[in-house]
């Protein structure tokens, strides 16, 4: 990895791992727990789905992927926290809301990235 590559990994990592601690901070979001999490993984897989096309379009420099892709995307989105809050509410007995979580983080990352795929595709031609 180049000094560059590193620098722009690290800025990218700030600014995700930043506003996932704000949004994760705030009071949990519709009364459900986990869904600011799920907030940041579907928001995350969205512009990386973005990101993901404008990169090959534009024929971008990789550094731009350790900036966006890994550093900001990577950190912004959280398997960590997710896993940990299924662990939780499988310890508490809460098997439906478990399992309505997986499916929702599940499926509505891949839908986002789908959409943010499908949605930059469509405004680039």
């Amino acid at each position: 990895m180049k000094a560059i590559e590193f620098a722009f990994l690290a800025i990218g990592a700030i600014f995700g791992a930043y506003i996932r601690y704000k949004i994760t901070s705030f009071p949990v979001i519709f009364g459900i727990v986990g869904s600011n999490v799920l907030v940041v993984n579907v928001i995350g897989s969205f512009i990386l789905g973005i990101f993901s096309v404008i990169s090959v379009y534009m024929n971008l420099d990789s550094k731009y992927i350790f900036l966006i892709a890994i550093g900001f995307c990577g950190s912004l989105t959280t398997m960590s926290s997710f896993a940990l809050e299924n662990i939780v509410m499988l310890e508490n007995k809460l098997l439906l809301q478990m399992i309505i979580n997986i499916l929702s983080n599940v499926f509505l990352s891949l839908i986002a990235v789908y959409g943010g795929r499908i949605l930059i595709s469509q405004i680039l031609k």
